[in-house]
C-alpha cells in the first residue's frame, strides 16, 4: 500500500466536515462571527467598539466601522512594538509585509498563532483533502512537496518577533515533520535574494522524487525553467516523473497556464487554485473542472462585501451571483471590517463559489470604460489562443491625450512566445474586451472615445528588472496589471529603452 492511501485517512473527516459549505453557509458564518467577537471582546479595540453588547450580525454592523490599513495602521505599529490586547488578545509576533500593488508603502499584516493555525495552515490542509477526494488514485505523499516562500527579518528588534512574506512566516512556524518531506531545506527558502534563490532550489529538488509543487506561478515557473536549463531536460517529467499537482495561487493562472502545458505534459499533471492571502486563507478550487473557487466559510474569517455599483455593505447570505463585489473581512488575526483590496464575482451561492475578478485600485476608468483584470485576463487569453501568442508579464494604463488629441489604452506586454503579427494580436484583444465588456465596447464605439488599444512589446526580463530595483523580485511580490494612472507604466517604459 502506497504512504499516500494510509496517510489519506487523516483528511476523510475533514472531507465529510466540507459538504457543509453546501447548505450551510450562513450559519457557518454566523458562528464564525460570534466566535471572533467573543475571543476579542476584551482586547483594546473590542472594549472600544462594544463586543461585549453584540448579539448578532446587525449589532456588529453599528458598533464596527468598515476600516481600511490607514485606519488600524496605528494599532498594529503598538502592536509590532510590543503591546498586547490591542486588535487581538495577546502579543501578536508575526507580521505579514506587503506593499500591496498599489503604493510603495509597505503595510505590515498581524499573522497570531490563532491565524496560523486556523486560517492558513488549514486552508493548506483542506488544499490536500479536496485534491485527494477528487484523485484517490494520487501518491501524493509518496514524494517530496517543493514548497516556495519568500524571506523575513526582525521586527524592531523584538525577541522572537519578525516581519517578511507570508510564505516565510508559513515555512518557519511549520510542524518539523513536514521538513521531512518537503524540498527545498528551510536554509534555502528562507534567503532574500531571489536569483541566488532560484538557483539553489533548482539544485537541491532536482534530484529529489517531487510530486508536488506550491507557489506563486511566475516565481515557480523561473525555477523550474532554471531546472531545465542546468539538467538540459526538456520536460518537467524527466527530472520528477511522478509530478503531478501544481497548487498555485498569488496571480491569475491564465497568462502562464499554457507555459506550464509545454513545460510539464504529463496526462497525469493537475493544476488547483487557491486564495490564500497576507490577510487569510479564503477560497480553494475544489472542482477541477470549474475554474471558480470555493469561499471556506468556517475558518476564522468573516466575510462581508460592498457592492461595486451602489457601494451597499452586504453578508454573504445577501450577495448576488455576478456582481463585482470589494471584500472585507474580520480574522483571528485582528483585523476588523477590512477591506482587503479585492474583488470577487460570486459564480454560485449554494454553494458560494467565486473568481476573483481585480482589485479595488487595480482597474481603468479613465474614460468609463470599467476595465477589470478579470477583463484583462480573458482578453489575453483569447488572443493568445487565436494567434498562437504567450504572454509572461504585462501591465496597462491609460493614455489620457497624445501629440494628436487621442485617447487610448496602452498596454506593455513581455511575451514568452511573441505574435507573428503584432497587429493583429491587438485586433483581436481589442474586439474580445468589447465583446465582453460592454462599457468598454461604448468607449470604443466608432473610436470616438478611445482609439484602439496600443501595444508595446517589452524586452525580455523587462518586469524582473523593474521588481529587482524596487526590492520586489520574488516572494509574493505581484506586477500591477491595471492602472488607473501611468506612474507604473512610465517607470517600466523607461527601463524598456
Amino acid at each position: 500500500m502506497s504512504i499516500t492511501k494510509i496517510v489519506g485517512k487523516v483528511f476523510e473527516s475533514r472531507q465529510r466536515e466540507l459538504e457543509r459549505h453546501i447548505s450551510d453557509g450562513e450559519a457557518l458564518q454566523r458562528a464564525v462571527l460570534a466566535r471572533l467577537v467573543s475571543e476579542a471582546k476584551d482586547t483594546e479595540y473590542g472594549r472600544n467598539h462594544a463586543f461585549s453588547a453584540v448579539k448578532d450580525y446587525d449589532d456588529f454592523v453599528k458598533n464596527v466601522p468598515v476600516n481600511t490599513y490607514e485606519e488600524l495602521k496605528g494599532s498594529i505599529d503598538r502592536m509590532r512594538h510590543g503591546e498586547a490586547d490591542i486588535l487581538w488578545p495577546g502579543k501578536v509576533k508575526w507580521y505579514a509585509k506587503s506593499s500591496g500593488t498599489t503604493n510603495d508603502k509597505s503595510k505590515f499584516i498581524p499573522v497570531s498563532k490563532e491565524g496560523l493555525k486556523r486560517m492558513h495552515y488549514k486552508g493548506g490542509f483542506d488544499a490536500v483533502a479536496m485534491y485527494l477526494k477528487n484523485n484517490p488514485q494520487s501518491r501524493i505523499f509518496d514524494g517530496r512537496a517543493l514548497i516556495l516562500g519568500g524571506s523575513h527579518s526582525p521586527n524592531y528588534n523584538l525577541k522572537d518577533s519578525l516581519v517578511g512574506d507570508l510564505s516565510a512566516i508559513l515555512i518557519e512556524n511549520i510542524n518539523p515533520l513536514a521538513n521531512l518531506v518537503r524540498v527545498p531545506k528551510k536554509k534555502t527558502a528562507l534567503i532574500s535574494d531571489f536569483e541566488i534563490k532560484r538557483d539553489k532550489i533548482a539544485r537541491e529538488a532536482m534530484n529529489k522524487n517531487v510530486t508536488n509543487i506550491s507557489g506563486v506561478p511566475s516565481w515557480m515557473l523561473s525555477v523550474l525553467t532554471r531546472m531545465m536549463e542546468i539538467s538540459g531536460k526538456t520536460h518537467l517529467e524527466e527530472v520528477w516523473p511522478n509530478i503531478e499537482v501544481f497548487f498555485h495561487g498569488g496571480v491569475a493562472f491564465t497568462p502562464y497556464r499554457k507555459q506550464y502545458e509545454e513545460l510539464i505534459t504529463s496526462p497525469r499533471m493537475h493544476y488547483m487554485e487557491t486564495y490564500n492571502a497576507s490577510e487569510g486563507f479564503f477560497g480553494l478550487q475544489n472542482d477541477p473542472s470549474d475554474k471558480s473557487m470555493l469561499l471556506m466559510l468556517d475558518y476564522d474569517v468573516f466575510y462581508e462585501f460592498i457592492s461595486m455599483d451602489s457601494r451597499e455593505t452586504v453578508p454573504l447570505w445577501a450577495v448576488e451571483t455576478g456582481k463585482n463585489y470589494a471584500m472585507v473581512i474580520s480574522t483571528c488575526c485582528g483585523l476588523w471590517r477590512y477591506e482587503i483590496g479585492d474583488t470577487i464575482q460570486f459564480t454560485s451561492t449554494n454553494p458560494y463559489k467565486f473568481i476573483i475578478s481585480g482589485r479595488t485600485k487595480h482597474f481603468i476608468n479613465a474614460f468609463g470604460e470599467e476595465l477589470i483584470v478579470d477583463n484583462a485576463e480573458k482578453g489575453l487569453a483569447f488572443a493568445c489562443e487565436q494567434t498562437g501568442a504567450e504572454v509572461l508579464e504585462y501591465t496597462a494604463a491609460p493614455v489620457f491625450m497624445d501629440q494628436k488629441a487621442k485617447c487610448r489604452h496602452q498596454w506593455l506586454i513581455e511575451f514568452a512566445k511573441p505574435p507573428k503579427d503584432l497587429s493583429q494580436f491587438a485586433q483581436v484583444l481589442d474586439t474580445r474586451l468589447q465583446e465582453i465588456n460592454s462599457d468598454y465596447e461604448a468607449k470604443r464605439y466608432k473610436n470616438i472615445t478611445l482609439q484602439p488599444l496600443e501595444i508595446v512589446v517589452a524586452r525580455q526580463n523587462l518586469f524582473n528588472d523593474w521588481l529587482k530595483l524596487r526590492g520586489k523580485l520574488g516572494g509574493q511580490h505581484k506586477v500591477p496589471r491595471l492602472s488607473n494612472n501611468r506612474d507604473y507604466i512610465e517607470q517600466l517604459l523607461k527601463l524598456n529603452r
